[in-house]
């Protein structure tokens, strides 16, 4: 069994976010001890923005693919593989001015692929990247309901893996964390007791 873990704050140890996918990790290292966890920071290693390059080495046939494009291809490939290959995938995704971080954004990027993890037909795109359990953490300074127009993290997160194959991530909240050092410390003792029952 492999375990993700991924992390995206650039909040360092003040981050909710961080200390929550660390529970979430250790919470499933319990459950299954031979786990193996890889872990990717994007925060303190982040990924390049996509470029005309990383486009072509994910997309490009490799006929099309320029030299610098077939340089590219492992590099660019190894986080889409790096996901195929676990298990469970624990994301840290804070919110970031109504969205998730630029950081984060493009990690996703380099999981769509066309014809690896998801495809079109008359009947709308299909999925090809299911068979993983994904635990999205999300922390939030305020408080936004579902289908509030002002939140652009989960609801775009849960399109996104829906498209590549995973239409039920599961997520972890903890919200009205700018509201004082108590609504903080509540909200994080919340998501602990939500992460125990996965």
């Amino acid at each position: 069994m492999q375990i993700l873990k991924i992390d995206s704050s650039t909040s360092g140890p003040a981050s909710v976010s961080r200390e929550l996918t660390e529970a979430a990790v250790e919470h499933f290292r319990a459950k299954h001890p031979e786990a193996r966890v890889v872990y990717r920071d994007l925060a303190v290693a982040p990924l390049p923005h996509m470029d005309e390059v990383a486009t072509g080495a994910l997309r490009a046939p490799p006929e099309m693919q320029t030299d610098d494009m077939k340089a590219a291809v492992p590099a660019e490939r190894e986080v889409f593989d790096e996901f195929t290959s676990s298990d469970i995938v624990v994301i840290g995704a804070p919110m970031y001015n109504f969205s998730v971080p630029s950081q984060l954004k493009a990690w996703l990027d380099r999981l769509a692929i066309p014809g690896l993890s998801f495809s079109y037909s008359e009947a709308g795109p299909q999925g090809l990247a299911g068979g993983r359990r994904v635990i999205v953490v999300s922390a939030q300074g305020g408080m936004y309901e579902a289908g509030d127009p002002a939140e652009h993290q989960e609801s775009m997160l849960k399109v996104f893996f829906a498209l590549i194959g995973i239409p039920d991530i599961e997520i972890i909240r903890a919200d009205k964390t700018g509201f004082g050092p108590e609504m903080r410390e509540a909200a994080i003792a919340e998501a602990k007791a939500e992460i125990a029952k996965l």
